[in-house]
């Protein structure tokens, strides 16, 4: 009878919590759902450039399932510096010269083994290949392409989640009733509570960096300090809107729930996986997500070697994502005091 009545108890009090209930039942189809779609997506087809091949090459190119386009030298430099182009051909004597885009072993190998593939008649089987990168190397691995998204997520996942479970202590504790009693101001509250934050997220950022290139040894063409600072502004992002859904949650437990929803979906969306390949349902959501410009930014520094001009705009979006979350923070204090 008290095991009954105990699981009773216990029944009802998840009906009563509908946002635990929610979680339960419907975040992993949420989920299952946006995997599905990632991974049952549209093959990706290497985009190739040529000029100037002979018929028999040529040919093979319009045989090869890619995407092709005759392009000048000129043209073809510029397309794979925005990563519009996965490799570009040309013969010169007797080589058949490849440069590939590089920032995605994968992708080089599939380039690489669809010209092989084709080159097994015996008119081509004379030719001698000679395979120049744009970006990276012959020696890139795997982990150096996914390294920067990593960076990016692991700054993010745990600012987000110790900075939403600190500030949620701290309401629940009664410090920031006793702060909102005072004539201290919605907006220095705010600020305050992330810039004490903020100083750890600093420490934590360096951290992150330093050891993923310095000792972990991950591919670095850039410059560190915009690597640096890209993290940073990642983590005070998370930061800030960690502090802004914990103003949503009454516990520990419900703050941990945000994560399938908030941080989650971002990862499929961030560079993890081809983004080119993603259903068109879901490729919307990378563009209104965070990590998905840190991580764009990242590569292009770490992998690409690019500066400040091209990753500005990068720059500029997490910017705003940190001060659109940082009055929104301002205004969920209304729920506890009115100026």
């Amino acid at each position: 009878m008290r095991i009954k009545a105990l699981t009773i108890r216990i029944i009802k009090q998840f009906f009563h919590d509908k946002r635990t209930l929610g979680m339960m039942l419907v975040a992993p189809l949420l989920i299952l759902t946006i995997i599905s779609l990632v991974f049952n997506g549209e093959e990706v087809i290497p985009a190739i450039g040529y000029d100037q091949l002979p018929t028999p090459v040529e040919e093979m190119i319009e045989d090869a399932e890619v995407d092709r386009e005759e392009l000048s030298e000129e043209e073809a430099e510029a397309m794979l510096n925005e990563g519009e182009l996965d490799a570009w051909l040309t013969m010169e004597g007797q080589e058949l010269r490849i440069v590939l885009e590089g920032s995605d072993p994968g992708m080089n190998q599939r380039v690489l083994a669809t010209v092989k593939n084709g080159m097994q008649s015996e008119t081509q089987q004379s030719m001698e290949l000679e395979i120049e990168y744009f970006f990276g190397s012959e020696d890139m691995t795997s982990f150096d392409n996914f390294g920067p998204v990593l960076i990016g997520f692991f700054a993010f996942f745990f600012v987000f989640l110790i900075a939403g479970v600190s500030f949620l202590r701290e309401r629940t504790g009664g410090t920031l009733e006793r702060l909102m009693a005072s004539p201290v101001k919605k907006s220095e509250v705010v600020i305050g509570y992330l810039l004490g934050f903020g100083f750890f997220t600093i420490i934590q950022s360096v951290l992150i960096v330093f050891y993923s290139i310095y000792v972990l040894d991950l591919l670095m063409i850039g410059d560190f300090i915009w690597v640096l600072f890209v993290t940073l502004l990642c983590a005070f992002t998370a930061l800030s809107l960690g502090t802004l859904l914990s103003a949503y949650a009454q516990n520990e437990l419900q703050m941990i729930q945000f994560i399938p929803i908030v941080v989650v979906p971002q990862v499929f969306f961030s560079g993890l996986f081809d983004l080119d390949a993603i259903s068109d349902w879901v490729s919307w959501i990378g563009p209104i997500t965070p990590l998905y410009y840190a991580a764009d930014a990242l590569r292009d520094v770490m992998i690409r070697g690019l500066g400040f001009e091209e990753i500005a705009m990068n720059l500029l979006i997490l910017l705003g994502f940190s001060v659109v979350f940082s009055v929104a923070n301002i205004l969920a204090l209304r729920k506890y005091r009115s100026f």
